[in-house]
């Protein structure tokens, strides 16, 4: 026997607990499947970070998203804490990308200025010289040439959002199901059957949202989600002094004081090791930004997996072979969170993808 939802997420993290959180929202009853213990959690990994400075140079449709994504996030922290009491941690105070070198200084300001070309006067920065940097953030190691600066950004506690997000599904009537490894999709007069490993489930709408798994998921469904894995690793350090009142691109603090060190890429497969060579990379280049953190004692580093697609941009798409059937990959699964709750799921309940999402289809791949 099959239990019957009106929408089932394959995938509890980051992303498919968005979508989730949204549908129910929309008033379906939803299931969302969640590996348990044997996932791969890329959340364990986000930075953090809800960045707009660096996301779609040169691809405006991803531009645009994360923008919209970044504009609703105040309210969508605000709703989360004012229906599960679970306080995300969300600030925006803008954010800063530190340049260590001219060439870097200049290769970021030709960035931002095609950024800024996207937007159309939507997107706001500024370039600032040493000088100015040392207005923003005091402290600042005698390499930092400047950097840059927009007032889109922000940060959030990747943890504390998912646990909200999953907390206010369940109030709204929905439900987790860990241990539930999706193996099989199949189509079921008007539903979608999928068989898990603890039981089979049937839906008119099926969000694919599984992360690396999708690769293999998606094939059932006529799909193509062509992800990889990309390690990242994380530096955190005991509590400090505030030096910080707004994030970087590598060096956040956060509201407990800690300080978050990041922004490693290593194409290692699925290996999930934390590398004492790749914490000393990124632990040197935020010393040479913020000296004094070269005298902070390192509490914890582990590594977790980016879901990388081949340009780094998201993949939104919809079956032709069976409807009902969404999928969804990205690496931006705190940006795009708010975006995924009140505007995917929206057009997952009303059975079609929004027309902005269509260059973001796989389909992009096959030219």
């Amino acid at each position: 026997m099959s239990e019957t939802f009106d929408a089932i997420v394959i995938g509890g993290g980051l992303l498919g607990s968005a979508i989730g959180y949204g549908l129910a929202k929309k008033g379906l009853k939803c299931v969302i499947l969640d590996e348990g213990d044997i996932a791969y959690r890329a959340a364990r990994g986000n930075f953090g970070l809800v960045w707009v400075q660096s996301k779609g140079i040169g691809a405006p449709p991803y531009a645009d998203w994360t923008m919209r994504s970044a504009n609703l996030w105040g309210g969508f922290a605000g709703e989360l804490r004012e229906r599960t009491g679970v306080d995300v941690a969300h600030e925006q105070p803008g954010g800063i990308e530190v340049c260590l070198s001219e060439q870097e200084f200049e290769e970021r300001a030709a960035k931002m200025a095609t950024l800024a070309g996207h937007q159309g006067g939507r997107f706001t920065h500024e370039m600032l010289d040493r000088k100015q940097m040392l207005d923003f953030v005091p402290g600042l190691g005698p390499e930092v040439v400047g950097g840059s600066f927009t007032p889109h950004d922000g940060h959030a506690n990747p943890l504390r959002l998912m646990r909200a997000m999953q907390q206010g599904l369940v109030a709204l009537g929905s439900e987790i199901r860990t241990d539930s490894h999706a193996l099989e999709l199949n189509a079921a007069g008007g539903n979608v059957r999928v068989k898990t490993r603890s039981g089979t489930f049937e839906a008119p709408r099926v969000v694919l949202a599984a992360g690396l798994g999708n690769r293999d998921l998606a094939p059932m469904a006529g799909l193509d989600q062509p992800v990889r894995p990309v390690k990242g690793q994380i530096i955190v350090t005991e509590r400090v002094r505030r030096f910080l009142n707004m994030p970087t691109t590598n060096v956040r603090q956060t509201n407990e004081g800690t300080v978050l060190v990041g922004a490693s890429q290593e194409e290692a497969g699925f290996d999930l090791r934390a590398s004492a060579r790749v914490s000393r990379t990124i632990a040197a280049r935020s010393w040479r930004a913020f000296p004094f953190l070269g005298r902070a004692r390192v509490i914890r580093t582990w590594a977790a997996l980016r879901v990388m697609t081949p340009d780094g941009l998201p993949i939104y798409d919809q079956s032709e072979t069976m409807p009902g059937v969404f999928a969804a990959s990205c690496h931006s699964g705190v940006t795009l969170a708010a975006a995924h709750a009140d505007v995917y799921a929206g057009y997952v309940a009303d059975g079609k993808l929004g027309d902005e999402l269509v260059p973001l289809s796989a389909g992009r791949f096959d030219v």
